[in-house]
């Protein structure tokens, strides 16, 4: 829905925002609670299945569920950080957020999405080498650089998000009206209303460049792979392969392509329905994909959760 033209404040006096009501019809805000809640609950559960599956059952303790259960992590912290303010907000039928509550928001966010894009480019090359080097796979992929290379996703997501969170609330707003159901950063910059069009040209190309350089390495990745499953004469093995690759890399690429579609659209005005559909897309489709490619598509985590469920 349209939104009412606001005054333009300070930063000083920015004391919450107002985020994008879905609707202003009280049976569609409780429609909308409730298709969220659903959403939640199913992403929920499965990214805790995956973790709880892969650390109960100790055959599972091999580097390629290590960065699943990390990837299920950043999923779970994803959509916790901006469905459930979302919920509250139409159950309570309010729009606000606090300047501390936004800010936070993009913290974590951003860490969350920044990480699990990182550990879909691990992951990938845990496969690359798996499938295309698997004389090499316990050498290459031993306990130690499993850690070191999860380490270095950490550190490189904070300081990505501080980067981002710092210099997105370094500058005065001119309004408070966030048009988007949370806290993101292309909307957020809209709002600012110092000379700042260097730092958001700045600042979003510096994003896209990292997100398109693990984009183009999964990309290239997988097609090293499927040309080595190609090789492989069981009709049966070739199947099995590209049922677990090809819906990962559909799923990379939705997610990437949305993203990046959102963020370059930072100086563009657009109807807050398309905005709305990308940044849906892109913030809420992989985190339930992930659990259905990595845990429903894999027999050793359907094993695993037979185990701990019966």
């Amino acid at each position: 829905m349209p939104l009412k033209d606001q005054p333009i404040i300070n930063q000083s006096s920015v004391i919450k925002f107002l985020l994008l009501e879905f609707s202003d019809v009280r049976e569609h805000q409780i429609l909308h609670f409730v298709m969220f809640l659903i959403f939640y609950l199913l992403a929920a559960a499965g990214n805790l299945l995956i973790i709880a599956a892969v650390a109960y059952d100790h055959h599972l303790h091999t580097p390629m569920y290590f960065f699943l259960i990390n990837l299920a992590i950043q999923d779970m912290g994803q959509v916790s950080v901006i469905i459930p303010k979302s919920m509250t907000n139409s159950l309570m039928n309010i729009r606000s957020i606090s300047f501390s509550g936004c800010v936070s928001q993009v913290l974590f966010y951003t860490f969350f999405v920044s990480s699990d894009l990182f550990f879909l480019t691990v992951m990938a090359y845990d496969r690359y080498v798996a499938i295309c080097n698997p004389l090499r796979y316990e050498m290459v992929m031993n306990r130690h650089a499993c850690i070191q290379t999860v380490i270095v996703v950490w550190i490189s997501s904070v300081c990505y998000t501080i980067l981002h969170t710092g210099g997105t609330f370094g500058f005065q707003f001119c309004s408070n009206v966030v048009n988007q159901f949370f806290c993101e950063i292309p909307q957020l910059l809209k709002l600012i209303c110092s000379d700042s069009y260097l730092f958001e040209i700045g600042i979003i190309f510096f994003g896209i460049i990292i997100a398109l350089g693990c984009i183009i390495f999964i990309v290239v990745t997988y097609v090293h792979i499927f040309t080595v499953v190609l090789r492989i004469p069981s009709a049966q093995g070739r199947q099995k392969a590209f049922s677990t690759c090809l819906p990962h890399l559909v799923v990379v690429l939705i997610f990437a392509i949305t993203g990046i579609f959102s963020y370059l659209r930072v100086n563009f005005d657009s109807p807050s329905s398309f905005d709305l559909a990308l940044t849906m897309i892109y913030s809420m489709v992989p985190p339930l994909m992930n659990p259905v490619i990595y845990a429903m598509r894999n027999k050793n985590i359907r094993n695993a959760l037979s185990k701990l469920l019966l």
